[in-house]
């Protein structure tokens, strides 16, 4: 179960050049480093979901039209069709 609010994460042995990229990039866009380490974070795991939806979608539209039902099933009617 996933606790509600927020939590602390600690991440140790970072090498300081990632440390200095992580501060550059946040300078850019005009936030702290500990925002744009959450952020980075959120969109990394966030794009892991988004991407199995389109790839979902896509299979959805390229299978549109097919033969749907339980897989047990449809090996049963193809064995029995021999």
């Amino acid at each position: 179960m996933i606790a509600s609010g927020m939590a602390q994460l600690l991440v140790r042995d970072i090498p300081e050049a990632l440390v200095l990229a992580l501060k550059e990039r946040a300078a850019a866009h005009g936030r702290s480093a500990e925002a744009e380490h959450r952020l980075i974070l959120e969109e990394a795991l966030r794009s892991g979901r988004n991407e199995f939806r389109e790839r979902a979608g896509r299979l959805r539209a390229q299978t549109a039209g097919r033969i749907q039902g339980e897989s047990a099933d449809l090996i049963r009617e193809d064995r029995d069709a021999r």
